[in-house]
């Protein structure tokens, strides 16, 4: 342990790294915002997919977009390393606060890593539909003992990670991971990540949502990832208006995670 925490250490205190990370939180913010106008499209009629597999295929389609993609897998690797790192380094005085917040950066260093092998996969000509994996994974788990439960689970946990982001939004928890300067530049930050938040975690809530859907409705096709839960929210009344809002709110959480590549405390 000690020669990982030393590994650890070493990595934060390297410059360059430290830039790498800080680049992830960019790619990061390019990726949120590119889901967001996908979004807008849908909630006004248009294909496309709303999810990661959508915007790493916008992204490859564009000028250079193969460069900017393998950008974003070297820039979210760093950040996912960046992670695992604090999660070595995690200092408390409290074990369980500190396992807590171990299991917390470990979690996120996941999904970080998923998300650039998805930019990866993009990168090297592949595809991947993250809808028809999560329907494949939900059809897998009704045809196993206990999946159905199983799969109810993985459900309350998606919800319960939307919920934590609305509630990071709504207490404006994530002030404290940022060295955020006074005045205009500061309240205007801290709005983008009310707003981000909130609607990043309403779009996660309803992906949980839906597998939970999924399970009791005996129906895999109804956990259809982060396209399908926007998809949902479009059918709802005023769909199309709720949509909109959510969308907006992805691309100001993207805006936001500009901001924090530039202020965040590594």
């Amino acid at each position: 342990m000690t020669t990982a925490k030393n590994a650890a250490r070493t990595a934060t205190e390297s410059p360059a790294f430290r830039t790498m990370a800080r680049i992830g939180y960019v790619v990061l913010g390019v990726l949120h915002i590119v889901i967001g106008v996908i979004a807008i499209s849908v909630a006004m009629g248009g294909g496309g997919e709303a999810d990661q597999g959508g915007a790493m295929e916008t992204i490859r389609d564009s000028p250079a977009g193969v460069v900017l993609l393998w950008l974003i897998v070297i820039g979210l690797v760093a950040l996912a390393v960046w992670q695992i790192a604090d999660a070595f380094l995690a200092r408390d005085a409290d074990a369980k606060k500190k396992w807590g917040h171990r299991l917390k950066f470990a979690g996120t260093a996941v999904v970080y890593l998923a998300i650039a092998f998805t930019a990866l996969v993009y990168a090297l000509g592949g595809q991947s539909d993250s809808s028809e994996s999560s329907q494949s994974l939900s059809a897998q788990l009704m045809a196993t003992t206990g999946g159905m439960i199983l799969l109810v689970l993985i459900g309350l946990i998606v919800l319960a990670i939307g919920i934590a982001f609305g509630v990071r939004g709504f207490t404006r928890a994530f002030e404290k991971n940022l060295d955020l300067p006074a005045g205009a530049v500061r309240t205007g930050i801290v709005t983008f990540g009310v707003v981000g938040y909130v609607a990043k975690g309403v779009a996660v809530a309803v992906t949980g949502v839906l597998f939970v859907v999924a399970a009791f409705t005996h129906d895999p096709e109804k956990a259809g990832g982060l396209d399908g839960a926007l998809h949902t929210l479009a059918e709802l009344p005023f769909g199309a208006v709720i949509l909109w809002v959510v969308a907006a709110g992805l691309i100001i959480y993207g805006l936001f995670c500009f901001a924090r590549a530039r202020y965040a405390r590594m």
